[in-house]
């Protein structure tokens, strides 16, 4: 039986520079940089030809080329499907360094803060996420209901997440959104003590935020944007805009307002 092992990737979006910073300083200092709480792993730049051109992928978004019939497609030249089949044949479940968890680090422009973004409703990526928010707070982004996305890295291994800390622009290093992406890898690799030991202590509730569809900003009839996020609600990720509040302002000042029936958590 192969020990206990967790995959932890970095870069998957070449654009996306903090968490490979992270994982590159924590060569030069492993013991004290992060306390791993003695858990073995693995960590690798997901996409390090994306990340030396300072772009988001080159060929396929390398977050979305883990579906099966990706995987399996042998006949493939683009660069990030590759990628993703030399990721699960190094790191997957039945690869030759099995790992059981995987934990994809990621950024956004987004001001959402901290963030655990969990794709489906699978046991285990609950329950542990569940421990890292008892302990941080964390809100838990659940990404679902958009069929069109699929084939994310975290779905090939039994259990996983994406950690997400924002606001960072593309491309720029902040020691904030280091720190923050930080002590999130520490309270995954705590929780994961916790359960392996025999110790850990589920919360009586997980507070979860349902992704239900997204809402494109106003286009004119030649598919351009004609309006902007009001004031009133650019940068408050989390907290939920009721029916008829401003929802975007044309360069005019005509206001275009929340037509739901029910309050939504926005996510920018």
């Amino acid at each position: 039986m192969s020990p206990f092992q967790v995959f932890l990737v970095a870069g998957t979006h070449g654009n996306e520079i903090n968490g490979p910073w992270l994982l590159e300083n924590w060569d030069k200092d492993q013991d004290e940089y992060i306390n791993s709480y003695g858990i073995n792993f693995f960590k690798e730049i997901g996409n390090p030809i994306a990340l030396a051109a300072g772009k988001r992928y080159i060929d396929n978004d390398l977050n979305r080329s883990f579906s099966p019939s990706l995987l399996s497609d042998t006949h493939s030249e683009l660069k990030e499907v590759k990628r993703a089949q030399e990721l699960v044949k190094l790191y997957g479940p039945k690869g030759s360094n099995p790992c059981q968890v995987a934990i994809d680090l990621h950024t956004t422009t987004s001001s959402m803060g901290s963030c655990l973004v969990l794709y489906g409703r699978r046991p285990a990526d609950l329950a542990l996420a569940s421990l890292v928010q008892a302990k941080l707070g964390l809100p838990i982004y659940l990404h679902e209901g958009d069929d069109s996305q699929k084939g994310f890295l975290v779905e090939s291994w039994p259990c996983g997440f994406v950690i997400e800390v924002g606001p960072v622009p593309q491309s720029l290093l902040n020691a904030k959104i280091i720190e923050q992406t930080r002590i999130a890898i520490e309270a995954c690799f705590e929780s994961i003590m916790k359960i392996l030991s025999g110790s850990r202590i589920y919360p009586k509730r997980l507070i979860v935020h349902r992704h239900i569809k997204s809402i494109d900003y106003p286009r004119d009839l030649h598919g351009r944007v004609e309006a902007c996020l009001d004031k009133s609600i650019q940068g408050n990720d989390w907290y939920p805009i009721a029916p008829g509040s401003p929802l975007f302002v044309k360069k005019d000042g005509q206001l275009i307002y929340f037509d739901e029936k029910e309050s939504l958590i926005p996510v920018f």
